[in-house]
Formats: C-alpha cells, sequence, structure tokens
C-alpha cells in the first residue's frame, strides 16, 4: 500500500429504494474509508433520465441516513457532470482512441455477419455530428481485471465490439460516464457487486485510452435467501425502509449486513460499529455467494435491543411509535426490553398499559374455563389489598392462591394475564400487574371473572 489518501465512493442509480444488497455495499465502502482514515464519495448515478426521479435520490439519502453512513463528498450527480464528459469525448476522437460511426444495429450485424462474429465490430469512422462515438478496442490480448477479492479475471478483447460510449445525441453511455467519473474524482478503490463484473473490462479499456491509472476493484459476491435463490421481496424485507418499518435498530443492521460475506478470524457475530471499522478488510471477503436470512437478522437485533441502556432503548421505542418517551413508556418498556426482538414487537406487547385490552379469541378460549372464575376473583381481591403494588409485593400476595386451589402457577397467572392483557403472551405478570395499577388491574380481573361466571348464552 502507498501513501496515498484512499478515496472509495457509493454510487447508486436512483431507480427505486435502496435495497439490501446496495445498503450492504455503501456499508463496506464505508467501513474501508473509515478504517484507512479514507475518504467516501456519494455519487448518483442518473444518467437513467426515465427511471432517476428527486423522489429516489431522497430515498437512498434517507437510507443511508438512517443507517448512519455518512459521507465525505457529495451527493454528486453523474448527469451534472456533461461538460467533463464531454472533453473526455473531445480527448478520444482527436487521439484516435474513439471514432464517430452512423452505423445502425442492423449494419453491425450484416458487417459481422461478413467478417466472422467471433471478431469485434470495426466500423467505418465518420465525420457526421450525429453519429455514435465508439471506443477502438484491440483486436487481440485481453484485458485483466486485478480484484481483490477474485484475484485477475481476464478478458479476451476479441470478445467486445468496438463499444458505443456517446449517443449520437452526445449523451454518454454508462460504461464511459463511470470510468470518466472514477478517474476524476480520484477513487483509489471499487467496491460494488459482482454484477458489474462484467463492465469493468469495458471501464479499464476506456480509462487505459484516456491515459489513467485505474482504480482497484472489488466486486462482492451476491447476496442470496435462504433457499439458494437470488434475493427478492419473498425472503422478506427488500430496502432499507422496510426494515426501519419493519423496527430494526441501525446498529443491527450494519452489524449484519457486515457478516454476509465478511467475517473475523475468531468468529465473532456481535460487534459494535467502532469494532466493524477496525477489523474491516475488503480484501477478507470471501467469493462465495452471501445468504440474508431476516430471521438471523431477528436474533441479533434483539440481542443489540436487550443490550440498549433503558433510556436509549425508551426513545427507539418513543420514535418508532411517534409518541412522547414520558415515566410511563419508559416504565413499560424496563419490563418488555427482555423479550421483544424488534421495536416492531413492543407495542403488542405493552399496548394492554396504554388502552384496553382486546381479546384474543384463541388466547381466552384456551386459558378461561369454567374453572377459573374462582381464583381469579380471589386474585381481584388479594390485590385490591395489596401495598405496595410492586412486583414483589404482588407476587407474595398472589403467591397463597396456588395452595389454596391447589393449581400449577400457570393455572393461576395465566388467567390472570388474559384478564389484564387480552393475549397470552406479555412482559412478566408481576411487573405486568404493576405497571398497570392496582385499580385498572383488579378492574380487568374481577371483569373476566365475572366473564366466567355468566352462562354461556350471555358471554
Amino acid at each position: 500500500m502507498t501513501n496515498e489518501t484512499l478515496r472509495l465512493r457509493f454510487a447508486p442509480s436512483p431507480t427505486g429504494a435502496l435495497h439490501i444488497g446496495g445498503a450492504r455495499t455503501a456499508l463496506y465502502n464505508w467501513l474501508a474509508a473509515r478504517h484507512d482514515g479514507g475518504e467516501l464519495v456519494l455519487r448518483i448515478e442518473d444518467t437513467d433520465r426515465e427511471r432517476s426521479t428527486a423522489e429516489n435520490v431522497e430515498q437512498i439519502l434517507d437510507a443511508l441516513r438512517w443507517l448512519e453512513l455518512d459521507w465525505d463528498v457529495g451527493p454528486l450527480s453523474q448527469v451534472e457532470r456533461s461538460e467533463s464528459h464531454a472533453a473526455a469525448l473531445e480527448r478520444l476522437l482527436e487521439s484516435g482512441h474513439a471514432y464517430r460511426d452512423p452505423a445502425t444495429g442492423k449494419d453491425v450485424e450484416a458487417w459481422k455477419a461478413e467478417h466472422g462474429a467471433g471478431r469485434g465490430y470495426r466500423g467505418a469512422p465518420s465525420e457526421e455530428p450525429g453519429a455514435a462515438i465508439r471506443l477502438r478496442v484491440p483486436d487481440a490480448g485481453e484485458t485483466v481485471v486485478e480484484d481483490l477479492i477474485r484475484g485477475p479475471v481476464a478478458f479476451p478483447n476479441a470478445s467486445y465490439d468496438d463499444f458505443v460510449i456517446a449517443r449520437g445525441d452526445g449523451s454518454v453511455l454508462y460504461n464511459f460516464a463511470v470510468a470518466v467519473d472514477d478517474a476524476e474524482m480520484g477513487i483509489t478503490e471499487v467496491v460494488r457487486g459482482d454484477d458489474h463484473l462484467s463492465n469493468t473490462p469495458k471501464q479499464l479499456l476506456v480509462l487505459d485510452a484516456l491515459g489513467h491509472q485505474p482504480p482497484r476493484y472489488a466486486h462482492l459476491p451476491l447476496l442470496h435467501g435462504p433457499d439458494g435463490k437470488k434475493l427478492s421481496k419473498r425472503h422478506g424485507a427488500a430496502s432499507v425502509q422496510e426494515l426501519r418499518a419493519a423496527g430494526y435498530l441501525p446498529a443491527a443492521v450494519r452489524n449484519y449486513l457486515a457478516l454476509l460475506g465478511w467475517g473475523t478470524d475468531d468468529d465473532t457475530t456481535l460487534m459494535s460499529t467502532e469494532e466493524l471499522v477496525r477489523r474491516f478488510q475488503v480484501a477478507d471477503v470471501g467469493k462465495a455467494a452471501a445468504i440474508f436470512d431476516e430471521k438471523k437478522l431477528r436474533w441479533l437485533n434483539g440481542r443489540f435491543m436487550r443490550e440498549l441502556p433503558l433510556d436509549d432503548y425508551t426513545a427507539a421505542v418513543a420514535r418508532h411509535l411517534g409518541r412522547d418517551a414520558d415515566e410511563r413508556l419508559r416504565a413499560a418498556c424496563e419490563i418488555a426490553q427482555e423479550k421483544a426482538q424488534t421495536l416492531d414487537e413492543v407495542w403488542p406487547l405493552i399496548r394492554f398499559l396504554f388502552e384496553s385490552p382486546v381479546d384474543d379469541p384463541k388466547a381466552w378460549a384456551k386459558v378461561m374455563k369454567d374453572g377459573a372464575g374462582p381464583p381469579l376473583e380471589a386474585a381481584a381481591e388479594a390485590l385490591a389489598a395489596t401495598d405496595p403494588f410492586d412486583a414483589e409485593t404482588i407476587e407474595a400476595a398472589l403467591a397463597p392462591l396456588l395452595d389454596r386451589f391447589e393449581l400449577k402457577p400457570g393455572k393461576l397467572f395465566q388467567p390472570i394475564r388474559v384478564a389484564i392483557t387480552g393475549t397470552s403472551v406479555s412482559p412478566g405478570i408481576f411487573e405486568s400487574l404493576a405497571v398497570l395499577g392496582r385499580e385498572p388491574a383488579v378492574e380487568r380481573i374481577a371483569a373476566a371473572a365475572a366473564r366466567i361466571s355468566r352462562p354461556a348464552a350471555d358471554k
């Protein structure tokens, strides 16, 4: 490694939301830049004017901000660099590395039929202003991509036509614009998905024709679902915004995405962002396709959520729910923190503390048998006299009912749980009662006991 300043770029096309694969590419570029004290350029490759919209650009920026991936330069618009692209085209035309060609696609096929389809197309130069511009590709030899992950990958030059780098109207094509931009922005390392590997030799040919030193390339393995097939919406959340809406934490997403193709020698799974920055190396990324499994992401997210300080946890839940991070929510979060794996799972666990319970018919039918009425009545009486109304005192007040009614804990506490929450899943029952408060707890339990005791026709 020389003393050059490492300069990477994340260059998304604003044709839709930032998906999981693009988010991982952004993360790897960010980690590599931060690891080596380099710079990250954000370049919006918006030459597809029909699909590139301001709304899509904002979606990408919004996703990067949520992931907490900052950049040092940009966002730069590729289409706004048209003057630089035009100047580079003129240089190639003047040097003879490119030429104008008025041939249509049919003319190209006719030429191949006459001269052999295995040879690259070499059209006749033209001075016609409206003609497309082609790059002259060498007839012999090969273009080698020195890939940091895959090693050298050779592409025979004879397999390429003199490919078009600009249309007749002067607008440049993707591979030309990318090569010029990378050179003029001083990009030293290009980290991107391996679906771009086939583009790289064309970009190298452009860079060589312009006399530029190419960057180092690293092509990341694509992401697959647990079924081994290319990642798609059937495998779960597809975009960063969908992950946010599902209640994942940015730090957990960063951790999980980093492990999709890369890992440490000691197989560490749970890592802070600081540790990721310290340990990440592009050259350590594997060649095999990585598996995106949302179940593993949920597990990892749950670990991150449980390790958050309570105030941070409450703030995250408040933002997700659009509520104030008040003492009531803090108390609710304190008893739910060990159970939820995503922010989206918190509200179903704590809703009973803020709203009247909504009965789960399955839970009610399974738990609220006819024999549950008398123990619930006794529980309501015991709780009405409990003071102070905290988890420890509540447990002590309810414990004698187990012997009195000869019940196992589940036969007493599950009906109480369903009575106060409406469901059979909640935070700890004693903690739930304490946070709910004596009056509403007694009222709900007594109402449930009365409902069980009513004739079936009245229930």
